[in-house]
């Protein structure tokens, strides 16, 4: 008898084939085989999937966590939050990190869409509208940066941001915006959202914010905090007073602070109102937000409420009619 063996279960063997392998045995038998094939590689598929390790940035997000821990329990913010930031000659960074009580599930499946991130840029003051669009594989988001006081888009200053998922895993999402140029001659935009599984219902997040500026850019920053911006403060302690109270970082790395705060805010805020019909969520969100914020008055206070809410419905008008134009 002649036979071949081939690994791991298909023989053929001439005499087997010849006295016992009718053509609907035979059917049967391949059938049989191509079943056991599918199995073996859906099994394999799901054994995969399950244990996907965690990325190598999302341990590196986790290790930051018991560093800071004590910090994020105990603060001058009074929420799980804690802030660090620095200033070099052509360069600024800021890194907020703090806790969610969400499951991860529902933060990671929130923010990994382009339209959410269109809702939370919109709760910032000097935010007119924001559109988002899909160019080629590329999401893009267009926000139209303005003053405090209310503007329509047309007089705002547009800032195209390239929108990337970076990581989407079962325990950890990495989200980057991007931009090349922006106000004021800066460049270099980077915008970097992290979320970790902490728990099953606590989602630990790091939010950084940083760009870069040539030596007019610098000159003209350095110029309004000098002179308009001069009593704007951040949040980072810098030194005491002479009655002992707290002295806040200035200039523009306090402007960081308070944007990266307000930001890390606009995100709680959004995750804060998925629990309500959609129909709410909108004057709802506003509302959150500027309460959240509300809590910093010697840094984040811009406007009163009232103020506040009717800018941001004129403006969310303009955004929707932008949105329409962005789609076709």
């Amino acid at each position: 008898m002649v036979c071949e063996f081939v690994p791991p279960i298909v023989v053929r063997c001439e005499r087997f084939k010849r006295y016992y392998m009718t053509p609907t045995r035979r059917f049967i038998f391949h059938a049989y085989l191509a079943f056991l094939a599918l199995a073996t590689v859906l099994s394999w598929r799901g054994s995969v999937q399950a244990a996907e390790p965690l990325s190598s940035d999302g341990r590196v997000l986790l290790a930051r966590y018991p560093g800071i821990k004590t910090r994020l329990e105990k603060n001058q913010f009074g929420i799980p939050l804690y802030l660090e930031s620095r200033e070099e000659y052509s360069s600024l960074h800021v890194d907020v990190y703090g806790i969610f009580d969400y499951p991860f599930e529902g933060v990671r499946d929130a923010l990994r869409a382009p339209k959410n991130w269109c809702d939370i840029n919109s709760l910032l003051i000097n935010i007119k509208a924001c559109t988002f669009r899909k160019v080629s594989d590329q999401w893009l988001l267009t926000l139209y940066s303005g003053r405090k006081y209310y503007q329509h888009p047309s007089d705002a200053y547009k800032l195209d941001l390239s929108f990337r998922i970076a990581a989407a895993q079962q325990e950890y999402l990495d989200i980057a915006l991007t931009a090349k140029k922006g106000h004021l001659l800066t460049r270099d935009h980077r915008i970097r959202c992290e979320a970790a599984q902490l728990d099953k219902g606590r989602t630990f997040i790091h939010f950084s914010y940083d760009y870069s500026y040539g030596v007019l850019a610098r000159a003209a920053i350095k110029s309004y905090y000098a002179t308009i911006g001069r009593d704007k403060r951040g949040f980072t302690i810098i030194a005491t007073g002479k009655k002992g109270d707290p002295v806040y970082v200035g200039g523009v790395r306090g402007s960081l602070e308070r944007n990266a705060v307000r930001y890390y805010l606009a995100i709680q805020a959004y995750m804060d109102m998925l629990n309500i019909p959609p129909n709410q969520r909108f004057e709802k969100r506003n509302s959150r937000w500027y309460d959240l914020t509300a809590r910093y008055p010697r840094q984040l206070y811009e406007l009163d409420k009232g103020e506040y809410l009717a800018n941001k419905r004129r403006e969310h008008g303009n955004q929707l009619m932008l949105q329409i134009e962005a789609g076709k």
